[in-house]
């Protein structure tokens, strides 16, 4: 249990039985009035904003949240099952709750999952991936006049940006965050 002093941002705190990032203090004293703390609250399960207001000495419960290495298995509908490198156990975790980050993994490969109570709420991709390009233009000698890129489709299905020298068959490196090539390997 936190008090309202105590609160900071990115904590996560178990509020009328739901979990909420905390994505904002403001600790408030008004000259006669009593204070308050302002907090601008993320629901970790539904992304839904809220901003809400606790009188000051009020308690929080702090949820325990926990992180785990996983390897990617197999999907099956709208589902991917996933193997806890330390015990071995197999769950599944939803495709929705993953979003664009399966065009940056792929079968085999392991990433961490953040859980509470068993649930998985996020997951942490590596800040680059590298990828095979399965599918570009073929590079022209002399095609330098545009100067940019082109795209490529890697092995897991994202277009990325490349130079024009990459060729179909090569690995690449690509940023989690963007998706934007950072280099040939």
């Amino acid at each position: 249990m936190v008090s309202t002093g105590e609160v900071r941002k990115g904590l996560t705190l178990i509020i009328d039985g739901e979990l909420f990032r905390v994505m904002e203090a403001n600790h408030v004293k008004q000259g006669r009035g009593t204070a308050f703390l302002r907090l601008t609250l993320r629901n970790v399960r539904t992304s839904a904003t809220t901003v809400k207001t606790f009188m000051a000495g009020e308690r929080f419960e702090v949820a325990r949240l926990s992180t785990r290495n996983v390897q990617y298995l197999y999907r099956e509908d709208n589902y991917i099952y996933v193997m806890n490198t330390e015990t071995y156990d197999q769950f599944p975790v939803s495709v929705d709750l993953l979003e664009d980050a399966l065009l940056y993994i792929r079968e085999n490969e392991t990433f961490d999952v953040l859980t509470y109570e068993d649930e998985v709420l996020d997951i942490s991709l590596p800040p680059s991936v590298e990828m095979v390009v399965v599918e570009t233009e073929p590079n022209y000698k002399g095609d330098t006049a545009s100067g940019g890129g082109k795209p490529a489709t890697t092995d897991t299905g994202l277009v990325v940006q490349v130079p024009s020298f990459v060729a179909v068959g090569e690995r690449i490196r690509v940023d989690t965050t963007n998706g934007k090539y950072i280099t040939r390997i």
